[in-house]
C-alpha cells in the first residue's frame, strides 16, 4: 500500500522551504503542495522595491510550478483551493469536491491584506500588493499614471513609497501615527526616516486617517479625518496583514491572531502543523523571512521523524528604503525598558535597554547601520 503524502497547503516561502528542507532529510515520502495560485516560486519581499529597478513580474519569478516540482521531486498542483479539512479521516476537500488524503498536513496559508472600512464609491479601486499577481495588477494600473497615495506608513508602506518616488511618481503617504514606522522606531528614528523620504519626494500626512474614497472622473478623491482632501491616480493600501485562519478555524483547530501552534509548529491535532504568516507560534506572530526559515528547518526535521522545536535567534529586519538605510530589531511588545538615542545629521542609533542596561532591541538608521552586526550579537534570542 502506497504511503499517504505529506501535504503542504501554500506555495509561498514557508511552504516551499519546508518542502526543500524535508527533501534533504527524506527522499522517499511523497510530498504534495497545493497552491491556490500559479504555484511558482519567487521572493515576495522583492515586490516592494521592484518598480525602480524595472523588474517585470516575469523577471521576479524564479521558477514555475513545473520546474519547482522537478527540482524538489515533489508534486505541485496549482489553482487548487482547499475548502475543508476533515480531521477524522485525514482528508482535504478541494473546491471541485475532490478529496485528498494526507499523512501529515502543513498549513502555510500566508496572510491577507487588511482592508480598511472606508466610505465612498472608490473603495473598490483601492489596490494592495501581497503576491506576484497583485504586483502585476498594480504595475498595469500605474501605466500612464503619475500620482499614488499610500495608506499606511509601516514597513511595506515606506518601502513602496521609496520605490515609487525613485521610479518618478508623486507619492503621498497617510498614517494615523505621528511618525513613519511607528511600531518599530522611536520618535527620533521616525523623524529621521521621514526627513530622508521627504528629500526623495515623498509627502507625509500623519496623525490622521482616510475616511472616504470617491471616484471623480478618472481620478480618486480622498477625504481625511483632518478635513484635508486630495486627488490621486492610484490608492495603494499597506496597512498590514491578517493571518489566514478561516480554514483551520472551520476544522476546529485553535486560532487566535493566527493558527495556534507550539514551538513544535504542531496544532492541537497531532497530524497538522502551521508556520509562516498564518501561524501564531507560542503566542507570537512573526511575519518575516528569517523566522520562516528557522521554523521551516525545524518542522522539516519533525516531519522526517526527529521532533525538533523552533528556535529563533535575534532576527534584525532590513527595511528596503535606499533613501534611508534602516535596520530594526524591535523589543518584545511587553518588554520593560526605554529607548536611548544618539543622532546626528548622518544617522540615528537607538538602543532599547532595560534598567540594568541589557540590550533588548535596536533601531539603526543612516550611517548607524554599520553597527548592526556588533549590536545583533548582544541581543537576546527571540525564542530559545
Amino acid at each position: 500500500m502506497s504511503r499517504q503524502p505529506v501535504v503542504i497547503v501554500g506555495s509561498g516561502l514557508a511552504g516551499y522551504t519546508v518542502a526543500r528542507e524535508f527533501r534533504k532529510l527524506d527522499a522517499e515520502t511523497p510530498v504534495l503542495i497545493l497552491s491556490v495560485d500559479h504555484g511558482g516560486f519567487y521572493s515576495k519581499p522583492m515586490l516592494s522595491n521592484a518598480l525602480a529597478t524595472g523588474k517585470s513580474p516575469e523577471s521576479i519569478l524564479n521558477a514555475d510550478a513545473v520546474k519547482m516540482a522537478e527540482q524538489l521531486k515533489i508534486t505541485i498542483r496549482p489553482h487548487s483551493r482547499v475548502m475543508a479539512i476533515e480531521r477524522s479521516s485525514n482528508t482535504l476537500v478541494l473546491q471541485d469536491g475532490e478529496k485528498l488524503s494526507y499523512s501529515q498536513l502543513v498549513l502555510a496559508l500566508g496572510a491577507d491584506p487588511i482592508r480598511l472600512p472606508l466610505e465612498g464609491d472608490g473603495t473598490e479601486a483601492i489596490l494592495s500588493v501581497n503576491d506576484l499577481d497583485d504586483y502585476r495588477r498594480f504595475r498595469d494600473a500605474l501605466a500612464g499614471k503619475k500620482e499614488v497615495v499610500i495608506l499606511g506608513a509601516g514597513l511595506i508602506g515606506c518601502e513602496f513609497a521609496n520605490d515609487l518616488a525613485i521610479a518618478g511618481y508623486r507619492v503621498h503617504v497617510i498614517d494615523i501615527s505621528t511618525w513613519p514606522l511607528g511600531r518599530f522606531l522611536p520618535q527620533a528614528g521616525g523623524a529621521f526616516l521621514q526627513s530622508r523620504l521627504e528629500a526623495a519626494g515623498v509627502v507625509f500626512h500623519l496623525g490622521t486617517s482616510t475616511q472616504r474614497v470617491e471616484r471623480v472622473d478618472e481620478r480618486l478623491h480622498l477625504t481625511l479625518a483632518s478635513g484635508e482632501t486630495m486627488e490621486t491616480d492610484i490608492v495603494l493600501s499597506a496597512v498590514g496583514l491578517r493571518p489566514r485562519i478561516a480554514l483551520a478555524e472551520a476544522a476546529g483547530i485553535g486560532v487566535n491572531r493566527g493558527i495556534m501552534v507550539e514551538r513544535s509548529l504542531q496544532t492541537q491535532d497531532a497530524d497538522i502543523y502551521a508556520l509562516g504568516d498564518c501561524a501564531e507560534v507560542a503566542g507570537r506572530v512573526l511575519p518575516f523571512v528569517m523566522p520562516i526559515m528557522h521554523a521551516a528547518r525545524a518542522l522539516a526535521a519533525t516531519l522526517a521523524g526527529t521532533p525538533t522545536l523552533a528556535r529563533y535567534p535575534a532576527m534584525p529586519v532590513l527595511v528596503k528604503t535606499p533613501a534611508c538605510p534602516t535596520i530594526v530589531s524591535p523589543p518584545d511588545a511587553g518588554a520593560k525598558g526605554e529607548w536611548k538615542t544618539e543622532e546626528d545629521k548622518d544617522g540615528v542609533k537607538a538602543l532599547f535597554q532595560d534598567v540594568e542596561g541589557n540590550l533588548l532591541g535596536y533601531a539603526l538608521l543612516g550611517a548607524a547601520t554599520k553597527e548592526k552586526n556588533a549590536l545583533a550579537a548582544q541581543l537576546p534570542p527571540v525564542m530559545e
